[in-house]
């Protein structure tokens, strides 16, 4: 069975509704946990612009303290909490190869349209991840 599940997540409101799931699926397989968010650049962002505030260091510096506070809720060590910078699913599937996990976990809403043509990022983990993914459907927004 599993042995280290890396849980992707991109700190929304869903994210509490995944912890119970990975929670579950951490006890039935006693895997390690480690936990992933990515902060996309922000596109046309420069350093260059006096006089504008460093908002992409502040993206960066909340979803620290986001991914640490859930790594606290979950027992996962800092050495197995990420906060990556740059494409989202280079990113998951560049930490999942470097810290050997066996199984991804990570959301998605479902599809319909044009954003199924486009694709998601649960869909680009799945494809080129080289170990397992679970995609956890989440709750449809009322």
């Amino acid at each position: 069975m599993y042995k280290h599940i890396l849980f992707a997540t991109d700190l929304t409101e869903d994210t509490e509704y995944l912890l119970h799931k990975v929670r579950h699926i951490c006890s039935l397989t006693n895997a390690k946990l480690s936990l992933i968010h990515v902060v996309e650049p922000l596109p046309g962002y420069s350093y260059a612009y006096l006089g504008i505030e460093d908002i992409e260091g502040q993206l960066i510096a909340e979803a620290r303290q986001s991914i640490e506070k859930l790594g606290g809720q979950l027992n996962v060590t800092k050495n197995d909490q990420f906060t990556e910078v740059g494409p989202t699913k280079i990113k998951i599937l560049k930490v999942a190869d470097e810290i050997g996990a066996d199984l991804i976990v990570c959301g998605s809403h479902g599809r319909h349209g044009l954003s199924l043509l486009l694709g998601s990022t649960a869909n680009a983990i799945l494809h080129g991840a080289k170990c397992d993914v679970l995609t956890v459907r989440l709750p449809e927004e009322q």
